[in-house]
């Protein structure tokens, strides 16, 4: 049994063993859980993919003389200004009002994590203390306030597998969908995501650091539609979404590489989000988490061409068959893609493990742990008199 403290000590020391979460699968295979956990003290993880619940803070400051911004827009993408007189939040699938879904608040963010200058345009209601009824200007991250990304959704524990049966192309954010189930795609990254190596979210809770956009960021809360009630296979992984993170990090510290706008044609604009966890291996348990392989994780494939909240489950795949390529499903052999960059997230779960070997980022107790009994709840419509 091993500590944060006493890891926290030899990652100072420079004497922590770290490993991805690739990397431990085969060394648990060869020598079991127990001795693995005397051999190695941290296991990385990390995913890359599209993170439609995400956004950014943005305080610019005030003008001379001030004003109240009531309508915002950057690179005339509309932003949120509810909020104090020059506070906004720029949501990532915000659409532009003169490109449309092509260029979206994700694109924003990437632009200004990228340095480049932000066009600002705000309008307001003038007061006696924000006599200013416009401003018009320019804006990168050096001349601003703060800029700090909270996305209240992020890193699904796991997910959904989506196909066509229909006969016509369907646009969705699960990509674009071929009509006779002429393709499947699927999310997350399997074996080294986040959340999947940390099943009942022991190391990940309320103020827990992680790789975020390039950077350093916190777990803040359980995610929206944070779900632990759904089924769980017997290693403990749910089959479909699960737990989800809220997240929070200073732009200025990350990097556009892993922060970068896009477009799901016909469907809308979005955030492509590197995340990436650092799960200290406390004991066996956690070291039986750590091993689990694609072999190891479920994933239902739904029907999209049904217009229903509840889609009818068409099979059930493990992650690897999905990797594979094809899958088959009423004896049709289905081709399948991923939305999510596997590299990407090896690439993360690397930097991280190197950070972490040159002491560069050190481990985080939870001072609150995830919410263990909560159910996503649906939306009913009903009267006022309901």
């Amino acid at each position: 049994m091993k500590t944060y403290d006493e890891i926290n000590e030899k990652i100072k020391k420079g004497k922590a063993v770290v490993l991805t979460a690739e990397e431990i699968i085969p060394l648990v295979e060869k020598k079991g859980a127990q001795e693995v956990s005397r051999e190695v003290d941290v296991v990385t993880t990390g995913t890359f993919g599209a993170m439609c619940s995400s956004g950014a803070f943005i305080n610019f400051g005030h003008s001379d003389p001030p004003i109240k911004m009531h309508k915002v827009w950057l690179n005339d993408v509309p932003v949120f200004g509810g909020l104090a007189a020059v506070d906004a939040y720029i949501g990532a699938t915000e659409p532009s009002d003169s490109q449309g879904i092509a260029y979206g608040g994700g694109h924003v963010i990437e632009e200004l994590v990228a340095g480049k200058p932000v066009h600002l345009l705000a309008t307001a209601r003038p007061t006696d203390c924000y006599p200013r009824r416009r401003i018009d200007t320019y804006i990168d991250l050096g001349a601003v306030n703060q800029a700090y990304l909270y996305n209240p959704r992020n890193a699904y524990q796991n997910y959904v597998a989506a196909t066509n049966s229909s006969s016509r192309t369907i646009y969705t954010y699960m990509g674009k969908l071929l009509p006779s189930m002429g393709n499947a795609t699927y999310s997350t990254s399997g074996q080294l995501s986040p959340l999947i190596n940390d099943p009942r979210c022991r190391a990940i809770g309320v103020g827990t650091r992680i790789f975020l956009g390039g950077g350093v960021g916190y777990v803040v809360w359980e995610g929206t539609q944070h779900n632990t009630g759904r089924e769980k296979n017997e290693k403990g992984i749910p089959i479909g979404p699960g737990a989800t993170i809220a997240v929070a990090g200073d732009l200025r510290g990350m990097n556009a590489r892993y922060l970068r706008g896009a477009t799901f044609h016909n469907y809308g604009a979005t955030l492509y989000v590197g995340i990436g966890t650092a799960v200290p291996l406390l004991d066996e348990e956690m070291v039986s988490s750590v091993a689990i392989r694609d072999e190891d994780i479920l994933v239902p494939v739904f029907d999209y061409s049904v217009e229903k909240r509840s889609r009818p489950e068409l099979a059930r795949f493990t992650f690897s068959e999905l990797r594979s390529g094809s899958v088959t499903i009423r004896g049709k052999v289905i081709k399948t893609a991923p939305l999510s960059s596997y590299r990407m997230a090896r690439e993360i779960a690397g930097t991280l493990k190197s950070w972490i070997k040159k002491g560069d980022f050190l481990l985080t107790t939870p001072v609150r742990p995830l919410e263990e009994s909560l159910t996503a709840k649906p939306l009913e419509i009903r009267g006022r008199e309901a």
